[in-house]
């Protein structure tokens, strides 16, 4: 039985010899539909179209920083729930599924880093941690790493991806929105630089923060940026918004970001900022 199936022209194998391709080997873009090998969407990025998929804070990372440079810092950090907010399960158990199903634990990462082999003050959103909300830890963070950027007089750099405040700590987490620019004020004030980079989607009260105050903004390409939705905005206006409305192409055309940058550009775009603002 062997030899015969050997001898047996693979063309016509039967169903139970067909072999299976692993999960994994083929991509489905999400922005013009085409399956192609995994293997071609480098960094993210369709080949195709020139889609670029969301990545998570440990891909930017890898994509970024130097190799073995990220310091993480106030990992320890958990939020309360002085509300004791539910929406039909208790705020404390939507934050532990969180950390389950995102392997962070919390909707934001920073600490030290070497970018290029400059000293900077790193910070990546973690989207799929409740949509990348900003509560209090968030806010936390975010505070420390502006004034640690200060205190050591190292430029810092924040990649947003966010659906804003976060609705479930309520006013605690609006109140994060003015932490966040009060903290930049101390990293301004001793002429250290913040390069922020706008991701899909940056929207709220992230956006509506610290997120546009960059001394330079970038953005990637088609990245949703703004305050609410396009959605609502056309619902409370009862108007049809132009097309590409708050997307970054938009965006630069109406000069409220400096410079669109692809993914595998991102690297070398931010060296040369930060080369540009701080090199003599």
């Amino acid at each position: 039985m062997s030899s015969e199936r050997s001898a047996r022209p693979q063309g016509n194998l039967d169903h139970a010899e067909k072999v299976s391709l692993g999960a994994g080997v083929f991509r489905r873009c999400d922005g013009c539909g085409d399956t192609q090998l995994s293997e071609s969407f480098a960094y993210g990025v369709c080949p195709r179209c020139g889609h670029h998929e969301r990545l998570s804070a440990e891909q930017w990372m890898q994509l970024l920083l130097d190799p073995g440079s990220f310091e993480p810092e106030g990992e320890a950090l958990a939020p309360t729930d002085p509300l004791r907010f539910s929406d039909g399960r208790p705020y404390p158990e939507r934050v532990a599924s969180a950390r389950r199903s995102s392997g962070a634990t919390e909707a934001i990462r920073v600490g030290a880093a070497t970018l290029a082999g400059r000293p900077i003050m790193f910070g990546a959103f973690v989207f799929r941690f409740m949509g990348g909300s900003m509560g209090s830890v968030v806010g936390e963070r975010l505070t420390r790493l502006f004034e640690r950027a200060a205190s050591a007089r190292r430029p810092a750099v924040v990649l947003s991806a966010s659906g804003g405040a976060r609705m479930q700590e309520g006013i605690f987490s609006l109140m994060q929105m003015a932490r966040t620019v009060a903290a930049l004020g101390r990293l301004r004030e001793v002429s250290m630089p913040f390069v922020s980079v706008l991701l899909d989607p940056t929207t709220g009260g992230v956006a509506a923060s610290y997120a546009l105050l960059g001394d330079v903004n970038l953005a990637e390409p088609r990245a949703l940026i703004g305050f609410a939705g396009p959605r609502v905005i056309e619902q409370t206006i009862g108007q049809k918004l132009p097309e590409g409305f708050q997307r970054s192409e938009f965006l630069l055309e109406h000069g409220m970001i400096d410079q669109i940058a692809e993914r595998r550009e991102m690297r070398a775009t931010i060296a040369r900022v930060l080369a540009l603002l701080l090199d003599d």
